[in-house]
């Protein structure tokens, strides 16, 4: 699935967020995709979280 599809589904599931529970709805599904964009970018290699912890390494 290319990002176009993706950014598609994404904007489909915030509208339908936004018209079954209103604007508390759409703030909390725009919170977990951001939640969800973060885990699938760590886990695709696209941002690495030891620049977060000071890059340490243990040995």
């Amino acid at each position: 699935m290319n990002n176009l599809c993706v950014g598609l589904l994404a904007g489909l599931l915030l509208a339908i967020a936004t018209t079954t529970g209103g604007f508390p709805g759409f703030l909390l599904g725009l919170v977990l995709g951001a939640i969800g964009l973060a885990i699938g970018a760590v886990l695709d290699g696209r941002v690495d979280l030891g620049a977060l912890t000071g890059g340490r390494r243990r040995g």
